[in-house]
């Protein structure tokens, strides 16, 4: 009987072990996919620069090298911008020949291990795109927020935000096109980024807490001459639009939105974080629950980030089944709750936040058509 009791006593002891070791990988992974890094890429496949010629590079060969468009190549102390795939270009059969735009920083050495990234420029509006604009400061609850202000004739702004992955360079991609149409553009920096506060605990929230601080340039645009504005968000950022038109008391001076790949399911998007960075599939769920206690009272723990019936603005939605890390299930069911408010435009072979990169053309067209009648 002592024998029997002794061994069960054991294996309870380790069962015990195991499951607290198991709960303390899931919360380390958690903590390291809520941790901010600024201006670094999410997680994802690496690719290596193979070797470069006037106006091409060759890559490694793979789903993420051969997606069409326009993308950023990311290194430590490199950055250049590929655009379409040359296929009639020879190559080696586990390299794909791309289009060499620019090399912005540093140098494409051949074995340069590289990620695509949906940032194309580095430097700020006059820098990179030859913008007039001006560096203010946005008064935020945790302190001053740097942002970029082109002016515009119009008295309706729009307000960027940036998502994961990126910084404040990345809505660069659309201020040529707003300024075309003299629409003055404030792109924010908030809690975490570089020069802004960090968040208190360190951490991200996946715009639950973030949207405060699009609150505040809400505030400073209408301060400054806005009449009202339109919120344009990536990835977070545009869940922090999605928190701003529902919970601001300045929701009534929100003319639209417009939402590139938002993260709409919380759960899904933190497993999906935590596998990029590594976590064992099995660890997966223990991570998630762990991510949606770390991030602490300034979320509620819904999955669903936004109730469809709050929504009181028009709302153009970029989103496509490519995304793995805001899954496109979510975005397709917010569109069919409220056709009324959300015009859904899928986008095909683009990865997060990379709706733009993917289909310029259609992207800056669909922008064009809800944008006109907001003015």
């Amino acid at each position: 009987m002592r024998t029997v009791t002794a061994t069960a006593a054991a294996v309870t002891t380790t069962l015990l072990g195991a499951g607290t070791a198991a709960v303390l990988a899931g919360r380390y992974a958690a903590d390291a996919a809520l941790r901010h890094r600024p201006g670094r890429p999410l997680p994802g496949p690496g690719l290596v620069v193979h070797g470069t010629a006037p106006g091409r590079v060759a890559l490694t060969r793979s789903l993420s090298s051969l997606r069409p468009g326009t993308y950023g190549l990311d290194a430590p102390g490199v950055h250049a911008v590929v655009g379409r795939v040359l296929t009639g270009a020879p190559h080696a059969p586990d390299t794909v020949v791309r289009e060499l735009l620019r090399v912005t920083h540093g140098e494409l050495a051949p074995g340069t291990r590289v990620r695509l990234t949906p940032q194309v420029h580095l430097g700020n509006p006059r820098t990179a795109l030859g913008l007039d604009h001006a560096d203010v400061d946005v008064p935020g609850e945790l302190g001053p927020l740097p942002a970029w202000f082109v002016p515009g004739a119009r008295e309706t702004w729009v307000i960027t935000v940036h998502g994961l992955g990126t910084g404040r360079e990345h809505p660069m991609v659309v201020m040529p096109f707003l300024h075309r149409y003299r629409l003055p553009v404030l792109d924010l920096a908030y809690r975490g980024d570089l020069g802004a506060p960090a968040s208190p605990d360190r951490r991200g929230h996946l715009g639950a807490s973030e949207w405060r601080d699009l609150d505040a340039a809400i505030r400073y645009a209408l301060r400054y001459g806005a009449r009202r504005v339109v919120l344009h968000g990536w990835s977070t950022g545009a869940t922090m639009a999605l928190h701003a038109a529902t919970r601001s008391s300045l929701a009534g001076r929100i003319a639209g939105l417009v939402l590139d790949s938002p993260v709409l399911d919380r759960r899904a998007t933190l497993r999906a974080l935590a596998a990029a960075n590594g976590t064992p599939a099995a660890l997966l769920p223990l991570a998630a629950l762990a991510a949606e206690t770390l991030t602490g009272p300034a979320t509620d723990h819904r999955a669903e980030v936004v109730d469809p019936e709050a929504l009181d603005v028009p709302v153009l939605l970029f989103a496509g089944p490519d995304d793995t890390i805001a899954p496109w299930g979510p975005a397709v069911r917010l569109a069919r709750a409220r056709p009324d408010r959300v015009t859904l435009r899928t986008v095909h072979h683009a990865p997060h936040a990379a709706m733009w990169n993917a289909d310029q053309p259609h992207y800056e067209e669909a922008l064009r058509r809800f944008l006109t009648p907001l003015m």
